[in-house]
């Protein structure tokens, strides 16, 4: 397994774990040794009840695609990757051709209390950096705005201001959180002040984490997620760059070999 912590899903896009290491939130795991026997992948996990094993495409709509396989059963995680490497998913975001699998993740299933959905871009209306919202979490966000409306929660951010603490607490209650697990209120607002300044300090034009969980542990993970960025502001972003150029040296390698990634 090689590990590719530094890729994108598409030039100009970084995926969930740029995320995660911006201090986001928590992120899930795989632990385990690791090992290659030519072009045979075997991957050995110590102590994790779930592994979750997930196709990495630009498109949403995997899981119910195929592209999201979980299990209980160790012995059947390197089935699933074989399963998976080259297949073609094809969700409402991909159009009839589908896109190609070249890249799965591994990780540790996570004890799941509650979904959420969250993001960050810049409302068109205002112009201000607005943070999207919903109790819907694990779910497409435009299927929430088309079916329930009223679960889909906004906070603008002047930017002449900033992200302060009473935006992070007016989206908390507004989600409920108090009464979901009061515990986690402070992590989470922590949490959006530093999506906040990732979305303003990497010129992006999407951050958004889907699901969000709050786990029975009583912390905040980011589960699965994306950014996308500007493309006008590219030139200034040396890191964000090579993750594009990273992504595309992966996919000429998947030619030869799968690459799966870790947490």
């Amino acid at each position: 397994i090689e590990g590719a912590m530094k890729d994108s899903r598409v030039s100009g896009q970084a995926d969930h774990r740029q995320v995660r290491r911006s201090g986001s939130a928590q992120r899930p795991g795989l632990h385990g040794r690791r090992r290659r026997q030519g072009r045979r992948y075997v991957i050995k996990e110590t102590g994790i009840p779930v592994v979750v094993v997930k196709a990495q495409i630009h498109a949403g709509g995997r899981g119910k695609a195929g592209g999201v396989k979980i299990t209980k059963d160790k012995g059947a995680v390197a089935g699933f990757a074989k399963e998976l490497i080259g297949e073609t998913l094809v969700t409402h975001q991909t159009g009839p051709k589908g896109r190609q699998v070249h890249r799965l993740l591994m990780e540790e299933g996570a004890n799941i209390a509650k979904e959420l959905y969250l993001s960050i871009l810049v409302d068109r209306d205002t112009g201000w950096p607005t943070f999207i919202a919903s109790t819907e979490g694990g779910m497409e966000i435009e299927e929430v705005a088309a079916h329930t409306p009223d679960k889909i929660i906004k906070e603008p951010i002047d930017p002449a201001v900033g992200f302060q603490g009473y935006n992070g607490r007016n989206i908390a209650f507004a989600l409920g959180l108090p009464g979901i697990e009061p515990a986690v209120i402070n992590p989470f607002v922590k949490m959006l002040g530093n999506l906040y300044r990732l979305f303003m300090e990497k010129d992006a034009a999407l951050v958004e984490i889907n699901p969000l969980i709050i786990t029975k542990e009583k912390t905040v993970v980011a589960l699965d997620g994306k950014v996308s960025f500007d493309d006008n502001g590219l030139f200034k972003h040396e890191d964000v760059q090579k993750c594009a150029i990273s992504t595309k040296k992966s996919r000429s390698r998947s030619k030869r070999r799968p690459i799966i990634s870790t947490m």
